[in-house]
């Protein structure tokens, strides 16, 4: 392929990821059920070229909340928390909760997010939600031009790519988690195993053709002594 064909497939390919990469998403996209000390990452990318992102509002799921959440300072913006009562408070080890983030909103108070650029926004909760299940952050992404974009659609059967999915937290029971991760430590520890082999194997292999080299660079025992030999015989007695 010539060079002007590989720079046509590159680009295409990142034409083709743009609107993907362009999605509001949380981080991670997976979550054991009953996790404490967690920390989420909700990243924003500005996918519009003539404005900046200068708001964001997070809507936090009802059916499986997240407890004691606090909110990590972005430089240059302001962050709002409002909270909701809980019809029936959940008993931790901490105590008794009865009140439950409802939405955080950040506000830019410089530029904002430019276009090529994004920002993470994180908050941490003290427990995350109890049971497996899909934990959706229904979002608004607001730009300086008064565009709102609203990240709220929930991918289904019928349409399991929307075009403005909702940020989206997988739960799994903690079994399945544990086994996963499990799974997961295991096939990095076989990789590493056979890693380790074939660096031994071309070590031993390099090793091996340095002394071949060595060994035709030497000239020959019996070389050196039948020149000596005739320089003997034909020297002065």
């Amino acid at each position: 392929m010539t060079s002007v064909g590989v720079v046509a497939t590159v680009a295409a390919t990142v034409l083709l990821a743009t609107p993907a990469w362009a999605h509001v998403t949380v981080h991670p996209e997976t979550l054991p059920a009953g996790s404490s000390d967690i920390e989420l990452t909700f990243r924003v990318p500005n996918e519009r070229d003539d404005a900046n992102t200068v708001g964001l509002q997070v809507f936090f799921p009802t059916d499986l909340p997240l407890l004691t959440v606090d909110v990590l300072p972005v430089p240059g913006w302001t962050a709002k928390v409002d909270t909701r009562t809980l019809a029936t408070p959940i008993t931790t080890d901490d105590g008794t909760v009865g009140q439950v983030v409802s939405d955080v909103t950040w506000t830019a108070t410089a530029g904002g997010i430019a276009p090529g650029q994004y920002e993470d926004f994180v908050v941490a909760a003290g427990r995350g939600p109890g049971r497996p299940g899909s934990a959706i952050f229904k979002s608004l992404q607001t730009y300086s031009s008064g565009a709102v974009v609203r990240w709220i659609q929930v991918a289904s059967s019928q349409d399991p790519n929307p075009d403005n999915p909702a940020p989206t937290l997988t739960v799994t029971s903690a079994a399945t988690s544990g086994a996963a991760v499990a799974a997961t430590t295991g096939s990095s520890t076989s990789a590493e195993v056979l890693a380790g082999a074939a660096l031994v194997v071309s070590l031993v292999a390099l090793g091996g053709m340095v002394v071949l080299v060595v060994r035709r660079r030497e000239p020959s025992g019996n070389a050196v002594s039948n020149g000596r030999d005739d320089g003997s015989s034909s020297g002065p007695p």
